[in-house]
């Protein structure tokens, strides 16, 4: 570890080690979502509080208001007046909403695995089993096509010359043969 490094810079290179190794789970994103959040719920309340500090006296009613804005809730009770606190709004409203939409499809991925991984434990995996019924129809596909190959020496298998022969005798182009 470098001696000229942030603490910022070491917890991101730790992170970013730990993500290489063990993989992304979602007990790690959801505590890298909620500090983002928190962080982004201070510092919209701050600058809130900076653009309108008519709207908003305090820092702490900033802060209010940016929880209720990420959370999407929107009570009213206070609201950015100016053109800027708006645009601010926006961002921190869209954003708010990104952060239910990666919440909620968490929770959702955390049931399939679940269900999957029960479903693999009972033997019911679908998937599973259409592969394996699959691999049987492939197999047996290659059977079938080492059976009508020629042997390789210029002599026939025993079911092509029956096979030539009758389509022969269907043909049209030889109604005589």
């Amino acid at each position: 570890m470098a001696p000229d490094q942030t603490r910022g810079e070491r917890l991101l290179a730790w992170a970013s080690g730990r993500e290489q190794r063990k993989g992304l789970r979602p007990r790690d994103a959801a505590i890298l979502i909620i500090t983002v959040w928190l962080l982004a719920i201070v510092v919209f309340g701050i600058v809130e509080h900076l653009v309108e500090p008519k709207t908003f006296p305090t820092v702490w009613l900033g802060m209010w208001w940016a929880l209720e804005t990420v959370a999407t809730v929107g009570y009213g009770d206070v609201v950015p007046v100016r053109s800027t606190g708006r645009i601010i709004a926006s961002f921190l409203l869209l954003g708010g909403l990104a952060f239910l939409t990666v919440i909620i499809a968490m929770i959702t991925s955390g049931f399939v695995a679940r269900y999957h991984r029960q479903a693999s434990a009972a033997g019911e995996d679908d998937v599973l089993k259409r592969m394996e019924q699959l691999s049987l129809e492939l197999k047996e596909v290659h059977a079938e096509v080492q059976r009508l190959r020629p042997t390789g020496n210029g002599t026939e298998t025993a079911s092509q010359p029956e096979a030539r022969d009758a389509k022969a005798r269907e043909s049209p182009a030889f109604p005589d043969r």
